[in-house]
């Protein structure tokens, strides 16, 4: 049990040991990366180690610190726990007045996007401004082991009002915590965050790894483990939470919106499809838009790349091989932007079913 646990991204690690080896932990520190890549993992390791009561380095595993703080690992409990606190239908003010704060110990605080309700979570949770001025508050307080750690999972969600009051823990910060950042992109956060925080970018992980960890971890079949794998795109969380069949099922209906685009089918029949991919329930909206954007990528490798090229999509070489034949880069680059201006809209409560229609129609119109 330990930093040995961690699964790639060596580097990171052995700065982060170093840095409490020495006893010079930064103040505030910014992980950014794909999904999945362990990320809120590291951050919750780091503060088992920075709290540790046998290791100074490192975490054991086994005391008390480190069982309570190892309690984060799955959030899904305590957040269910938390909006139980507040209520089933809280109004805004009491949303802000009991902030959702994830807590097995004292000393380690980690903030999720707040979805509000459990039952029937908003749209587009997002960290807020009351959970922000908990932080605040607490960091403050002397620890009541060593260290205390303050986990800011997608904090790219925070409005720019909450963001602004969160700079002044950043610009006066208390010297026995740690506030640790995370967000897939250091360009979704504000440049005064990102100048205040020691950033580390995690790189995904090879295919080969993240094989090897779902055979550890999982029942599925050597070929089901492949597939994952390539499906995961470097990120073992993905591809541990992945459900083949229905992954299947949304990047099939993907690529006959993308098909039936090409060939000029009616609005109506496109809409439908839009209508299905916008409501799925299983799927988060941003996750389809990467189904999109892992299909074009395949495009663009067949009909440009080499010949044996690698497809993020293998399982649908011989689909995209026919539309590759159709669709021209030119056109493909223009998919591509009207992608990036939804998922920008997307931060500003666009209607999803809506861009989605407009992206839709910009590629028939070709």
């Amino acid at each position: 049990m330990g930093f040995a646990d961690f699964i790639g991204n060596e580097r990171i690690v052995t700065a982060l040991r170093a840095m409490l080896a020495g006893n010079r932990v930064p103040h505030a520190m910014l992980f950014t990366g794909p999904r999945g890549v362990g990320k809120y993992t590291l951050a919750r390791m780091f503060a088992q180690a920075a709290n540790c009561e046998r290791l100074p380095d490192d975490f054991c595993g086994e005391c008390n610190t480190c069982r309570a703080i190892a309690q984060l690992a799955d959030p899904a409990a305590l957040i269910e726990r938390g909006l139980a606190e507040r209520g089933e239908n809280p109004d805004t003010a009491t949303v802000e007045r009991v902030p959702l704060i994830l807590q097995s110990h004292p000393d380690v605080w980690a903030l999720v996007p707040d979805p509000v309700r459990h039952k029937n979570p908003v749209a587009r949770p997002m960290v807020r401004i009351g959970q922000l001025r908990a932080v605040q508050r607490a960091a403050y307080f002397r620890p009541g082991t060593q260290r205390r750690v303050f986990i800011v999972d997608g904090a790219e969600t925070m409005r720019p009002d909450a963001a602004n009051a969160f700079l002044k823990i950043l610009e006066e910060p208390p010297e026995t915590a740690t506030l640790i950042l995370l967000s897939p992109n250091p360009n979704l956060l504000l440049p005064t965050i990102q100048s205040r925080c020691l950033q580390f970018f995690f790189a995904p992980i090879g295919e080969d790894r993240v094989e090897e960890f779902l055979k550890q971890r999982t029942k599925m079949k050597p070929a089901e483990r492949r597939l994952a794998a390539q499906l995961a795109d470097g990120s073992p969380g993905a591809a541990l939470e992945i459900d083949l069949e229905e992954s299947a099922r949304l990047r099939g209906d993907v690529l006959r919106l993308i098909t039936q685009a090409t060939e000029g089918h009616e609005f109506a029949d496109l809409f439908r499809l839009t209508a299905q991919l916008s409501k799925q329930e299983k799927e988060k909206f941003e996750n389809i838009l990467e189904l999109f954007y892992s299909l074009f990528h395949d495009l663009l490798a067949l009909s440009h790349g080499p010949r044996d090229c690698v497809l993020r999509n293998p399982d649908l070489r011989r689909e995209l091989e026919t539309l590759s034949r159709k669709a021209s880069l030119e056109w493909v680059v223009q998919a591509v932007e009207a992608l990036d201006r939804l998922h920008g809209r997307l931060r500003r409560n666009v209607g999803r079913q809506l861009g989605l229609d407009a992206v839709a129609t910009g590629l028939a119109a070709r």
